[in-house]
């Protein structure tokens, strides 16, 4: 009689510790999606001020400039969507690094090396924080959609994760890396 009340006991404290451990699990995967959301948005923002920059260098030709600012200056508007801004900027610094003999016409003039490589790393850079963040948004996604995740509802009102998906591929037109490959 007393081993059925400990056994109970042990079971009953044994599936508390489980259903909290699991809640934590979930919280701190929503607080690592937020974390990585916010490093997203620190690289685009990187990525978008390198691109305003190298439009107003004078390093390009006056429509490949326009272009360029333009894609930059609309994901800063907030009047669209940020993924299709973003895409949008991507194919403009494709379109800029794609050029014929764009790297050719540039070598020699001062800084322009340096801030093409600039360009180069932040695009690698917003390539890999948004794997990262699409990655942490799966398993956070998968974590709530566990039977008892879901039926006890241990992500609270916290709203499921989003992807990010844009275009982030910087290969040229005719399929030679323009920026390296940096789309995997």
């Amino acid at each position: 009689m007393i081993a059925d009340i400990i056994l109970i006991i042990a079971g009953a404290l044994f599936v508390g510790v489980y259903v909290s451990w699991r809640a934590g699990r979930i919280d701190r995967l929503h607080a690592r999606v937020d974390m990585a959301r916010v490093a997203l948005d620190v690289t685009l923002l990187r990525r978008g001020s390198l691109a305003l920059e190298l439009a107003t260098s004078g390093l390009l030709d006056p429509a490949t400039s326009l272009l360029l600012a333009s894609a930059v200056h609309g994901t800063r508007d907030g009047s669209g969507p940020r993924d299709l801004a973003e895409s949008d900027l991507t194919r403009a610094l494709r379109a800029a690094f794609s050029q014929p003999g764009f790297r050719s016409s540039l070598s020699g003039t001062k800084g322009a090396d340096e801030l093409i490589a600039e360009v180069e790393a932040a695009s690698h850079q917003v390539f890999l924080a948004r794997k990262f963040y699409n990655d942490l948004a799966g398993a956070t996604r998968d974590a709530r959609r566990r039977p008892l995740a879901r039926t006890l509802r241990l992500a609270g009102r916290a709203k499921a994760p989003e992807f990010f998906e844009m275009d982030d591929s910087l290969l040229a037109v005719d399929g030679e890396p323009s920026l390296g490959s940096l789309s995997g």
